[in-house]
């Protein structure tokens, strides 16, 4: 018969801010029971508290496991009235639990993590991953230098970024990269349709003996084109503007996504030149009375016309 070794012990779960320990108690008949469990925070007040709590169950064993540096306070404090020791991770744990470290991004089951944890690593891989871990560090901390560095040059254009954020699909540094780009003062285009020629977002007019040759938006604007369509496609999934869903929705029924998507970066670019412009917040209600119906549904010939054109019609004379 085996012999008992620690008839009361307790295993410490050590973190950061918190410890949870559990008593386990062994009968004579080899029958382990875990009565007892309770969470202490790890300020010295409470970790004396832990103390206390393991004497008053005449508990004099405790195990930890050795997480970091975070086991020391803990056991500055317990090996005054107790026995401890310091664990490997590996040998003192269940299975490792990855629960509290999901975020709600994570697609994937709670299981499949968590078997994709279990396994084994030797030294050299895990001196690999800390070299990365700290090559990550590294980037994030160049990162944040290069983003204090552009938010204190642009402290300057303050008022117009706040004025550029009430577009639709638009954030601070986007605000910074489009004005960066495009400038604060509008004279320089003469309309809308210039500073959207000057993007590259305007389809271009190649025609020839009456035929259209090609209608496809020209190569100018390499940077503020494709940033710009970046922030079409985030606000066209936000729900709090429906004017820039709705005409998204309207023009990829007839047009196609790509089409469609170009048309609301230009739709937004037009939007921040009158801004700029203007010096007035984003106005949604403007649009919202622009796509409303007209009562009479009658229109000229030239307005026909244009409705056409503008769908991508060619009209000519009949014979």
């Amino acid at each position: 018969m085996p012999k008992i070794v620690y008839p009361i012990c307790c295993g410490i779960d050590v973190h950061k801010s918190f410890v949870v320990a559990c008593i386990a108690k062994t009968d004579k008949n080899l029958v382990t029971t875990y009565s007892k469990s309770k969470r202490f925070s790890t300020f010295t007040s409470d970790l004396r508290r832990l103390s206390d709590w393991l004497a008053e169950n005449n508990c004099n064993d405790v195990c930890m496991e050795s997480t970091g540096k975070y086991w020391i306070p803990v056991w500055n404090i317990l090996e005054q009235t107790c026995n401890c020791t310091i664990a490997h991770p590996k040998y003192a744990n269940e299975p490792f639990d990855v629960t509290q470290y999901l975020t709600k991004n994570i697609k994937a089951p709670v299981e499949q993590i968590q078997a994709a944890v279990d396994g084994e690593m030797c030294v050299e891989q895990a001196e690999k991953l800390r070299i990365i871990r700290s090559h990550m560090d590294s980037l994030k901390l160049c990162k944040a230098n290069l983003e204090s560095t552009i938010l204190t040059i642009a402290k300057k254009f303050l008022p117009q970024i706040n004025l550029v954020v009430t577009v639709p699909g638009i954030a601070a540094f986007s605000a910074v990269a489009i004005i960066g780009e495009i400038g604060v003062d509008m004279s320089v285009f003469e309309t809308s349709r210039h500073l959207c020629s000057w993007a590259g977002l305007t389809p271009q007019n190649d025609q020839s003996a009456g035929k259209k040759k090609t209608t496809r938006i020209s190569r100018a604007g390499a940077y503020i084109k494709p940033f710009l369509v970046q922030c079409a496609l985030a606000a066209i999934k936000s729900n709090k503007h429906p004017e820039i869903r709705n005409r998204y929705n309207a023009i990829k029924k007839r047009r196609g996504h790509k089409k469609a998507i170009i048309a609301i970066a230009r739709m937004l670019l037009t939007a921040i030149y009158n801004i700029l412009k203007k010096n007035e917040p984003y106005n949604a209600e403007l649009y919202r009375q622009s796509d409303k119906p007209p009562v009479q549904r009658i229109v000229t010939t030239e307005q026909a016309v244009f409705i056409l054109q503008r769908q991508g019609y060619l009209v000519t004379d009949s014979p």
